[in-house]
């Protein structure tokens, strides 16, 4: 039986009973439901559970609001959320992704699918989670805000990249994307690890989104950027 808990935000009954039924027979058996936005938005915060499954279209608070309003919490701003929706326009799933949601459901969807999903949420926060941990246990550079690899300097405090002391100007993200691989060189970083790390204004969170701020950012780095090297099938690392 899974210890986790689940919050169920959707608005139909049977669509509720439904989700709720096969969690229950997949070992699920900590399970809150909500019939609205402000409903779901309550119970969120009183049990803080650990995956919500949030429905856009709600009578009150439209699904993305609800997100919006999770993220801003102190309280609730790392829970995993799938969105379940009618619309498969990609911009509609773009917006929910770039509002904080973890991951997203189409409708009618497979049981099986539905299971795989949570079960994939909840296993990805928590390697995030057991990183950042380590990370934080480590007295090396995880907790250093001043990195040098080779004849890379990257300052966290001013956010800036000199290589051979000449200056980079890189955007918000590549320079996330570099200050996470060169933390700890050698490590390997899946286009998930990468998306799920990285949380900033304007950030593309799909991971077709990663290559191509791989490819920027090697681009502004020259012959340096070769130090970003690809694993094939995997992700992406920094090598000294």
């Amino acid at each position: 039986m899974s210890k986790e808990k689940v919050l169920i935000i959707e608005d139909e009954a049977d669509i509720r009973s439904l989700i709720k039924y096969n969690l229950n027979k997949a070992g699920f058996t900590r399970i809150e439901t909500a019939e609205s936005g402000l409903e779901g938005l309550e119970k969120a915060k009183e049990i803080i559970p650990d995956v919500i499954l949030l429905d856009l279209m709600l009578p009150d608070i439209d699904g993305l609001n609800v997100c919006r309003k999770l993220r801003k919490s102190s309280n609730t701003n790392d829970i995993p959320i799938i969105m379940l929706t009618a619309k498969s326009e990609e911009t509609d799933i773009i917006i929910g992704l770039e509002m904080g949601a973890d991951d997203y459901i189409t409708k009618p969807f497979s049981n099986k699918v539905l299971v795989a999903r949570v079960r994939s949420v909840l296993r990805r926060h928590n390697e995030y989670n057991n990183a950042a941990e380590d990370a934080e246990n480590e007295q090396q550079d995880a907790q250093q805000m001043y990195i040098r690899r080779g004849d890379f300097t990257i300052d966290l405090n001013t956010r800036e990249v000199t290589y051979k002391d000449e200056l980079i100007n890189l955007t918000y993200s590549e320079f996330e994307i570099l200050y996470l691989l060169a933390r700890r060189s050698g490590w390997v970083y899946s286009r998930e690890k990468i998306v799920n790390a990285i949380k900033g204004d304007g950030y593309p969170v799909t991971e077709r989104a990663i290559d191509v701020q791989i490819v920027g950012l090697r681009k502004k780095l020259g012959v340096a950027g070769s130090h970003i090297q690809t694993i094939r099938g995997v992700g992406y690392r920094f090598v000294e």
